[in-house]
């Protein structure tokens, strides 16, 4: 009889765990969520407006408006920014639906502009050639965390006169010349679903602002277009945030510079680790990207994939199919290999695993697989 033993594999490297985050901070988390219970207040209310305030003053903007979702504060902005049915919004076609669902939900149309190769952002220098008589506004989707060229953005908005408006989903606590994503343009629209930078549990979003008019119409919006209990001055939608969820967004909130920092170290650490291995993401020097997503690039995306996963690496691919070729967009005639950037990144992009709770030894453990592909 042989004693022979399989060499045990190390444990799977995830591509984000919650379940680390959660218990790092579990008694913060749990008396946050049992203050609001023992409250009884469970939707908008104190804890929210706490939120609101705190955020706001971490983006770098006067005025923040908590909402129930990324697309709501998105369609809210929108609608808050004035735009109406029969307008244009120009956008990029490399990001979540729900970029281009929030022009849908406003009655306008997405005008898609293709990407630059290097950010993956709107490309600045295509967007003249899309405006139309129509066009209201600019929405600015910070791609992965890393902020797109807002000067550019700013300066055709100004030029056109035109609304910038920034999806700042995935960029929460990145910066732009010093500033945050969402406190440059006009509003600043942010998700915090989960698997967010600073995510909720459940979901829960907001818009930011320096514009006073801006919060206030979102914030009545939000709340079928409430202006006391039972006094309605506007057809509104039902957009509340819980108290639950800011309750747990406040104790992240705290904890989101230093999760940041660890994201750039470990993306600094995969940049060294794969140099002249796999085409990664590369900072430009007026920005201080959030790493949300760490995302490669290789023609051989689906054999890498399947590798990593073999040798017990979880990766995730944001976004396969780009928004003007989506079943749901078919309407807007868009044919494939009109925006030859997005559509190829869209190819190529693999997600490697990237969280706050990784260890330099995990971090390494992907390095070398992903060596050992290629």
């Amino acid at each position: 009889m042989t004693n022979t033993l399989k060499k045990r594999r190390a444990p799977k490297i995830p591509l984000m765990d919650l379940d680390a985050q959660y218990r790092a901070i579990q008694p913060e988390i749990d008396e946050a969520i049992q203050r609001v219970i023992k409250s009884s207040g469970f939707i908008l209310g104190k804890e929210v407006e706490a939120f609101e305030h705190e955020f706001a003053a971490f983006v770098g903007s006067k005025h923040g408006v908590g909402v129930s979702s990324g697309t709501a504060a998105l369609h809210l902005a929108l609608l808050a920014c004035g735009v109406r049915p029969g307008d244009e919004v120009i956008t990029t076609p490399l990001t979540f639906i729900a970029t281009a669902e929030a022009v849908r939900h406003a009655g306008a149309l997405p005008v898609f502009v293709d990407v630059e190769q290097d950010s993956l952002c709107l490309d600045s220098s295509l967007i003249a050639s899309a405006i139309t008589p129509r066009t209201k506004g600019i929405l600015v989707v910070h791609l992965h965390g890393n902020p797109a060229a807002m000067d550019a953005m700013l300066e055709a908005g100004g030029r056109y006169g035109l609304t910038v408006i920034e999806d700042a989903a995935q960029a929460h606590g990145a910066e732009y010349r010093g500033r945050r994503a969402g406190s440059l343009g006009a509003a600043g629209c942010f998700s915090f679903f989960p698997g967010k930078n600073l995510g909720a549990y459940g979901d829960a979003g907001a818009v930011v602002s320096n514009d006073r008019a801006i919060t206030d119409t979102v914030g009545r919006l939000r709340d079928h277009g409430r202006r006391g209990k039972y006094e309605h001055e506007v057809e509104g939608f039902n957009h509340r945030m819980d108290a639950i969820q800011a309750a747990v967004l406040r104790v992240k909130l705290r904890h989101l510079e230093k999760w940041n920092r660890r994201r750039r170290e470990i993306a600094a650490r995969y940049r060294n680790g794969l140099r002249g291995v796999v085409a990664c993401p590369q900072e430009r020097r007026e920005t201080v990207p959030a790493y949300h997503v760490f995302a490669v690039r290789t023609p051989r995306r689906e054999e890498l994939r399947a590798y990593l996963a073999d040798q017990g690496v979880e990766t995730g691919i944001h976004y396969p199919i780009p928004l003007h070729l989506q079943p749901a967009l078919r309407f807007l005639k868009y044919e494939a290999g009109r925006f030859p950037a997005a559509e190829q990144a869209a190819q190529q992009l693999l997600s490697l695993p990237i969280h706050p709770d990784m260890t330099d030894e995990q971090v390494d453990r992907v390095i070398d697989r992903v060596r050992a592909f290629f």
